[in-house]
């Protein structure tokens, strides 16, 4: 399995939760030790983003690539 199939693996199990609160997640690059993402819907502009990027997202997309340190929200121009 490749390093981007087990990121959207990772991302495809945060998304039920971010989608039962009218968000959604994208992701838009890898560059390791970075994952760049858009956050979608409700979840852009939220004001617990960036919490819940780093304790949701982050964490399991840690657990599928260790070798990734950080989740970037990048915002919708970028």
């Amino acid at each position: 399995m490749t390093l981007e199939e087990r990121i959207e693996r990772a991302l495809a199990e945060v998304r039920p939760y971010l989608e039962s609160d009218g968000g959604g997640i994208e992701l838009v690059r890898v560059d390791v030790p970075r994952v760049y993402v858009r956050l979608l819907g409700a979840c852009h502009g939220c004001s617990v983003n960036q919490t819940t990027l780093k304790l949701g997202v982050e964490n399991s997309v840690r657990s599928h690539a260790p070798e990734i340190e950080e989740v970037v929200a990048l915002d919708h121009e970028a």
